[in-house]
């Protein structure tokens, strides 16, 4: 009997211990989730309210928020960090919300248990343990500043401060958690010889994908820090970070993603780091300074263009290395993959170039430029739309491996040395571009009344595609995938039809057999996909397992 009491003794310290452990973790989990807005000594400008001169059109001291008739938002936001958030906020508040509505909105499509979601949120607080210290204190007053204006209905996630803070650190989460799957990005330049009248073009597709939703409301912003130069750059609401941009220097930013290492934490977000290198450089030597300087912890390609410099580079950062990749002509190519002698060949790039679309996207853009002759703002658009593969071969509408995927959250052009910038509306990068000249934007003192910025001279037309039934099918080809990631019942075969010659097609449609038990009819899907032209490794992978799988299902 003394035995036994003293064996359950044991029991219950073991399971105590356990128990203190638990709750050490969910306390330490707990107080580092948790993210403390920085000390403002000032916070007068938290009284000002923003007038509505005319319907959607708002201005606040100089500062003013409009839509254009391009579909576009525009906003024009100046002062001090904090000053800046908090205009910034109050001005487009109605698209802080939104955008933060969407984008919990489609977390919980994609993590449907709530306990999950849960277990989440301290997980991302862990990980983003670090991210106040790797944020500059200028941006973290500025993302104090427009939290202000954010819903209160998130509480449960974290402070409006908080939640903000590591919203901008989302890309690189789902860079590093999946490696991604997020859909490639890709940018190009010309100059010299390579450009009408030796004037530099720079052009970029976005491919950054959270949902529809979260696309359609594009904020084209300009900014007049106190610090620092003039820029612009295509954001969204509450963001503050970089993804697309240019200074009143002819200094451009674009980042495009590389393969990572998944990291054990986070520390300068990508966007905040361009932001930083577009807001205070002028010159490639001083981007590269700034890059060098910041601690990031995915691996990312900032293509930085320069009118001063009269060409653009590549300046290739992982969490550990920095190396710059200069052409040594007059144009230049970014998709996935590092191109630099100290980076490409890393294992992470090898892999990169193995196995995802990356290589096959820069040989068809190679072929494209060489078959474009002297290049122009139309010719850089009809590129940045280009949705074949190698050789002109269809390869299925939405394909990774194409320049333009149908996915892009928006396309941009810049020209430097003129200071004007085309961006891209709806639908992707198929509407219309609209042209701002920002010699002109930067030279408005307020706006006393409601009137187009872009100058309609130069707006390149939509795409004619848009106007097609191949546009129409794959619009239907989009609805019944997202009905069959919302596992809701499709018919394999049109989905299939609607886009015959994309792999995915094929794919889903075996996937929604394979799990109906139809394995006969799956494995002739598999088959196919098999003889389309495949994005990734991984995807090809996917469909020889299931394959195996349904072969051995069929077997007597």
């Amino acid at each position: 009997m003394l035995k036994r009491k003293k064996f359950w003794r044991r029991v219950l310290y073991v399971i105590g211990f356990f128990l203190l452990l638990l709750l050490a973790g969910a306390i330490y989990l707990y107080n580092v989730a948790i993210a403390y807005p920085p000390k403002v000594s000032n916070k007068d400008v938290l009284k000002l309210q923003r007038t509505e001169v005319s319907p959607g059109f708002y201005t606040l001291k100089d500062n003013w928020f409009r839509k254009s008739n391009s579909g576009l938002f525009e906003m024009y936001v100046s002062g001090e960090p904090f000053e800046r958030g908090v205009i910034n906020g109050k001005l487009s508040k109605e698209l802080v919300i939104k955008q933060e509505d969407y984008f919990n909105e489609q977390i919980c499509k994609l993590v449907p248990s709530a306990s999950y979601r849960n277990f989440l949120k301290y997980f991302i607080g862990w990980f983003n343990r670090n991210l106040e210290k790797n944020v500059a204190e200028e941006y973290k007053e500025e993302i104090y500043g427009i939290s202000e204006s954010a819903s209160n209905q998130y509480q449960y996630i974290g402070s409006n401060y908080q939640r903000i803070l590591n919203y901008h650190a989302a890309h690189d989460i789902g860079h590093a958690l999946q490696n991604m799957a997020l859909v490639g990005c890709t940018s190009f330049g010309t100059w010299d010889s390579k450009s009408e009248d030796s004037t530099m073009i720079i052009g970029r597709n976005f491919d950054f994908f959270v949902s529809d939703k979260f696309a359609q409301d594009k904020i084209i912003g300009f900014y007049a820090p106190s610090k620092g130069y003039k820029y612009m750059s295509v954001t969204w609401g509450g963001f503050v970070g970089v993804v697309s941009g240019m200074n009143e220097k002819g200094l451009t930013v674009t980042i495009n993603a590389a393969k990572s290492d998944i990291p054990t934490g986070s520390a300068t977000p990508v966007s905040l780091v361009a932001r930083e290198v577009l807001q205070y450089a002028k010159n490639i030597q001083e981007a590269i300074t700034i890059a060098r300087s910041r601690k990031m912890f995915v691996s990312e390609s900032f293509l930085v263009g320069s009118a001063l410099d009269g060409k653009a580079v590549l300046i290739e950062k992982t969490p550990k290395d920095l190396d710059v990749y200069d052409p040594h002509q007059d144009y230049i190519v970014c998709t996935n993959h590092f191109q630099s002698k100290g980076l490409d060949s890393s294992k992470d790039n090898k892999e990169q170039l193995k196995e995802s679309a990356s290589p096959y996207r820069y040989e068809r853009m190679m072929e494209l430029l060489n078959n474009n002759g002297v290049n122009t703002v139309q010719k850089t658009i009809n590129i940045l739309r280009d949705r074949k593969g190698l050789h002109g071969a269809d390869i299925g509408m939405g394909n990774e491996k194409a320049v333009n995927q149908l996915i892009a959250h928006h396309s941009i052009v810049f020209e430097p040395k003129k200071l004007k910038v085309w961006v891209s509306t709806s639908n992707w990068q198929l509407g219309k571009y609209v042209c701002y000249d920002l010699n002109k934007v930067f030279n408005f003192h307020g706006m006393e009344k409601d009137v187009e910025i872009y100058d309609s001279s130069l707006t390149v037309q939509a795409d004619s595609f848009l106007l097609t039934n191949d546009f129409k099918q794959f619009e239907l080809f989009r609805q019944m995938k997202q009905r069959f990631l919302d596992k809701e019942k499709i018919d394999p075969d049109s989905i299939v039809a609607s886009n015959p010659n994309f792999y995915n097609a094929y794919v889903i449609a075996g996937d929604y057999c394979y799990k109906n038990d139809a394995y006969k009819k799956a494995l002739k899907f598999y088959e196919t996909a098999l003889t389309k032209v495949i994005a990734t490794k991984k995807e090809e992978d996917h469909i020889k397992d299931r394959i195996k799988k349904c072969n051995k299902k069929l077997a007597p």
